[in-house]
């Protein structure tokens, strides 16, 4: 399967976690955490391939074990970005998806909706998925980031504070929250003019790469979906998903 017109669907994966060491590695389920995710990523029905991006061989050799595809990238990559923009070099496709290697449950569908919106609007370079914030828990917490976006649903700013901020409780017409979900689409050429910009000062404060797009002025196209982004961050995250497994 390799169509130089469809997506190129990119997993950076890395061995080192400080909160749940070789978390790609990881098989209570029967399976690699990171072939599941690659499961989930050759389904959408526009990739016309999907790479784990990895500096790591333990990895590599992981994936090479149930059939995916590895790439091993440098150690100097700083983010999983990084990965990507090397992963992709002398690769054909036009479009390029960046899926997180811990969210073993994703939607093929929002990755699809993704793809599509930069095959339909020329004018946006990247696109990235976000979804209803309602869960009074992940208000608060900071690892949840929350997005307001202008009326055609480009990206206003990124923040893990609450935002927007409410002054008036009585006004609730535009109460509505969004929480951004980190799967991400770019044009080729952006994705590569993206990795050689400087970090934002926004970026460095929030510790979110996405910032330093729109600090750079470029704009983010933002895609509703109804995936919630359940990423495995922790063990008790990993044993969580192992039960809706076991369920299944």
């Amino acid at each position: 399967m390799n169509h130089p017109g469809g997506c190129l669907i990119v997993i950076p994966a890395r061995y080192g976690s400080t909160r749940l060491p070789a978390k790609p590695l990881l098989k209570e389920t029967g399976k690699f955490l990171i072939q599941h995710v690659c499961e989930r990523a050759q389904a959408v029905r526009s990739a016309s391939a999907v790479l784990v991006a990895t500096d790591d061989d333990r990895i590599a050799q992981a994936v090479r074990s149930f059939g995916g595809m590895a790439v091993m990238t440098s150690a100097a990559c700083a983010t999983g970005t990084d990965r990507v923009a090397e992963a992709v070099r002398g690769r054909s496709e036009g479009i390029v998806v960046n899926i997180q290697g811990d969210e073993p449950e994703i939607d093929p569908a929002a990755v699809e909706a993704l793809a599509d919106r930069l095959l339909q609007d020329p004018d946006v370079p990247m696109a990235t998925a976000v979804t209803s914030l309602t869960d009074s828990e992940d208000l608060a917490r900071p690892q949840v980031v929350k997005v307001v976006v202008d009326a055609r649903g480009r990206a206003l700013y990124f923040s893990r504070a609450l935002i927007p901020h409410i002054r008036d409780s009585a006004d609730l017409s535009g109460a509505r929250r969004l929480r951004h979900i980190g799967i991400y689409a770019y044009r080729r050429e952006f994705l590569e003019s993206f990795v050689r910009l400087p970090e934002g000062r926004l970026e460095r404060l929030e510790r979110l790469e996405q910032l330093r797009a729109l600090e750079a002025g470029y704009p983010i196209q933002t895609v509703e979906v109804t995936y919630n982004g359940v990423s495995i961050d922790t063990p008790e995250d990993y044993a969580r998903f192992a039960a809706r497994q076991r369920r299944k």
